[in-house]
């Protein structure tokens, strides 16, 4: 591991593996399986090597394995078990753990081996969805809780942003584009969550379609350009966190106005704020969805 200072409470512990902090306590003095440090006040803390072990010890239980034999085991004994396990698990459990701590310790050689692993046994978009869909939402929690900083969550989907725009270009030099929809993906003004528009761009280029892929935060009056030089497109965009709740409404209704301008052009969308509209009275042209899997399934 890299020399990255980090410490946890017993709560960040919870958070980070999913084992509750009064079983965490349990297992310290029945089996002597942690033995947290101590600050100069007598403050109980815990290090990265702690939630290594603890995640392997998580996972090694949750795999049938009882934690009294967990506890006979020597320390180097146990991620090599964790790895012996591992190849014969068809869950993704493990891997979430690795690039959990990689992204702990800003360790992009544990990023880059544990991607490279996996795709040796699925393609890029079973891991996307298998793996790192339920890292980012655990992320997401982390976040919230303070148990990572606004740099570790940066630091983890800038290394899955790479590996999405890796894939995309590997395609795009593979596939031709075998029918004449066109679709634009945008997010709107102020609005930087692309991972999820980015994947789906990668899937419009994989059956055939024309994707124009102009990312963040692009203002109405751009998109109002490309009416010039298309007479049928779909735009397509993702409303994580903008427009916000006060100003949703306004958007939708001047996209309307400004962008729907005939039949031929039409908007889908998905995203958490969808939730402070009323679906029901929208303009025929938009159409929403709840997930990613349920737009893939109409391009």
């Amino acid at each position: 591991m890299n020399n990255v200072k980090s410490t946890f409470s017993i709560k960040d512990l919870e958070n980070l593996t999913g084992v509750k902090a009064h079983t965490i306590r349990i297992w310290e003095k029945r089996y002597n399986l942690l033995e947290p440090e101590r600050t100069e006040t007598n403050i109980r803390y815990y290090t990265l090597a702690h939630l290594q072990k603890l995640l392997n010890i998580s996972y090694l239980n949750n795999n049938g394995y009882k934690i009294s034999k967990i506890a006979s085991l020597q320390n180097s004994e146990i991620p090599k078990l964790v790895k012996e396990v591992s190849k014969n698990d068809h869950t993704n459990n493990h891997a979430i753990d690795t690039f959990k701590l990689s992204m702990l310790n800003f360790d992009q050689k544990l990023f880059y081996d544990t991607y490279e692993s996996l795709i040796t046994e699925k393609s890029f978009l079973e891991m996307f969805y298998q793996d790192f869909i339920p890292l980012l939402s655990e992320i997401g929690m982390l976040w919230q809780t303070d148990t990572i900083t606004p740099a570790h969550e940066h630091f983890l989907t800038s290394l899955i942003r790479q590996k999405i725009l890796i894939n995309t270009e590997i395609i795009q030099s593979q596939n031709q584009e075998k029918t004449d929809k066109v679709f634009v993906l945008y997010l709107p003004d102020n609005e930087v969550h692309e991972l999820g528009l980015m994947i789906i761009n990668y899937q419009i280029i994989a059956k055939g379609h024309k994707s124009i892929f102009l990312g963040q935060s692009v203002p109405l009056e751009s998109l109002k350009d490309l009416l010039k030089y298309y007479d049928d497109i779909t735009f397509l965009s993702y409303f994580t966190v903008m427009p916000d709740k006060e100003h949703i409404a306004d958007y939708i209704n001047e996209f309307s106005e400004k962008i729907l301008t005939k039949k031929s052009i039409k908007l889908w969308v998905l995203g958490r704020m969808l939730q402070e509209l009323d679906l029901n009275k929208l303009p025929k042209q938009i159409t929403t969805f709840d997930s990613i899997e349920n737009l893939v399934k109409k391009l």
